[in-house]
């Protein structure tokens, strides 16, 4: 297999939109494990389209991996790699870098990555964003420690080694204590399954059980696919060590702290068929719609999503303001692998290969345009020109989160700031810029009520980490900082 990653990006034509960095999934205690993993792997899909890989491990032939670019489904379907993966236990990763990704993507950046011991080896798989990985990094090297790759999480590999705790979970406690910024982890050894989450619980991850065996995924429509039953949540700043033997075992290594789980999983990182804290990600999406149109009402014909992000959104508009909702535009499903080196000639054609206006539902109509964010604004031009096209009357657009004007540092592709339209616009200034009728985001207290707090959005103590949308990170990035990055308290 080559080390060269393909000639594409799994959206070319979508730059405009933030991207979860990755997505875990281990299982213990089944047939074939590897199998599980990819079907988990596959359902996590959309947490990360660049590369996957999987790990096992099997009393005959020890830890077995392999790491591939693409799709679960082009890479990890055919028998000759799933026979290579053999045993009862394995954990997955999907990725789509942020850290380690200022190159060209390398094959040695994708997790999960493995480390012999002592006493066995280990292989981990991590979500989220190490706020402290470069000062971690150049210490270790200091130390002695030579990294197999530019990937933030190959530090705890390393914390791990120089522990001089005696058990693996030991170590990854040692280790994790060290670390600083976002982490869900599911990890093995040969005989455990094991799964971390942060302080904060910044990232989701669950527990599931599924015939005889367990199941640690991000998301629980991964459980679903492999017909898996939810137990709970792992809680923020809980580590959970799983054995056929003695099942889950719980331990907080963490002193602990209120949580701040990332509010935009429910806007849009999670797939809305998943279950986030008791309650359903779709549901939460349809109210973020009911608020929007109760705090933004507009004159209009039809609501429309912009697919496929918007579509619950903008079901909730359309019942609350009695406007009726249209599937204006249309997905096209397939354009995947199409176009795997496109030309000049087709890059320029843009939203318009992914995207299609329904022109005989749009024409003469005014349109309420439903989208899940705004962040550089080059998408939403181009789908206001292609409505326009097609005859609307009038443009207005309704946004499912509010503006997004800071970056994330807890693992989500996100642009510099001078690159975010909110960092340098008013929504007024925004509307001009991109041309339409009106715009209008949701408020970050409308935000809240849509995910269960009645009162709105706490300012002394936020529920929730919105470091996106308010510059208050519950995490100093320090790395960031380092290179330059101001806070919004030190602006």
């Amino acid at each position: 297999m080559t080390d060269q990653p393909p000639a594409y990006r799994a959206h070319p034509f979508d730059d405009d939109k933030l991207r979860e960095e990755c997505g875990v999934f281990g299982v213990l205690g089944v047939a074939d494990a590897a199998n599980f993993v990819a079907l988990g792997l596959h359902a996590l899909q959309h947490r990360g389209q660049e590369a996957g890989g999987i790990v096992t491990y099997d009393a005959e032939r020890g830890f077995n991996s392999a790491r591939r670019f693409g799709y679960v489904r082009d890479t990890f379907t055919s028998a000759d790699v799933m026979q290579t993966l053999p045993g009862s236990l394995g954990i997955g990763h999907v990725r789509y870098s942020t850290s380690g990704s200022k190159g060209p993507a390398q094959i040695r950046d994708v997790q999960p990555f493995f480390g012999e011991f002592s006493m066995g080896g280990a292989a981990i798989a991590h979500n989220g964003n190490i706020t402290n990985a470069q000062a971690l990094r150049r210490e270790l090297i200091e130390r002695g420690s030579i990294f197999q790759s530019s990937s933030d999480t190959e530090c705890i590999i390393h914390l791990m080694a120089r522990s001089l705790q005696k058990g693996i979970p030991e170590r990854m406690e040692d280790a994790l204590r060290r670390v600083e910024g976002a982490f869900s982890i599911v990890a093995m050894t040969r005989t455990k399954l094991i799964g971390v989450r942060d302080p904060l619980g910044v990232r989701p991850l669950v527990l599931g059980r599924v015939g005889d065996g367990w199941v640690l995924s991000s998301e629980t429509c991964a459980l679903d696919i492999i017909g898996a039953e939810l137990v709970r949540e792992i809680d923020p700043g809980e580590m959970v060590v799983i054995t056929e033997e003695h099942g889950v075992e719980s331990l907080r290594p963490f002193r602990p702290v209120r949580p701040r789980f990332c509010i935009f999983e429910h806007v849009y990182f999670s797939r809305p068929d998943s279950i986030i804290g008791g309650r359903s990600v779709y549901e939460t999406r349809r109210q973020i719609g009911v608020e929007l149109a109760r705090e933004a009402p507009v004159e209009a014909d039809l609501v429309c999503p912009v697919p496929d992000s918007g579509t619950p959104a903008a079901i909730g508009f359309s019942q609350e303001s009695g406007i009726p909702y249209a599937m204006g535009i249309v997905r096209n499903q397939y354009m995947g692998r199409t176009f795997i080196e496109p030309t000049e000639q087709i890059r320029n054609m843009g939203v318009r290969l992914k995207l299609n206006v329904n022109r005989a539902l749009i024409r003469g109509k005014r349109v309420i345009l439903v989208d899940d964010s705004v962040v550089r604004g080059t998408t939403s031009r181009k789908i206001k020109e292609m409505i326009l096209d097609a005859g609307a009357a009038e443009v207005h657009f309704r946004i499912a989160s509010p503006p997004t004007s800071w970056p994330c540092f807890y693992g989500v592709d996100t642009p510099q700031r001078e690159k975010l339209l909110a960092a340098s616009m008013s929504e007024e200034e925004m509307r001009s810029h991109l041309a339409v009728d009106s715009l209008r985001f949701i408020s970050l207290d409308g935000l809240y009520r849509a995910v269960g707090e009645p009162q709105g959005r706490d300012a002394g103590t936020p529920q929730y980490c919105d470091a996106c949308f308010s510059g208050e990170y519950p995490v100093e990035p320090s790395d960031m900082i380092e290179q330059g990055f101001t806070l919004k308290a030190a602006e």
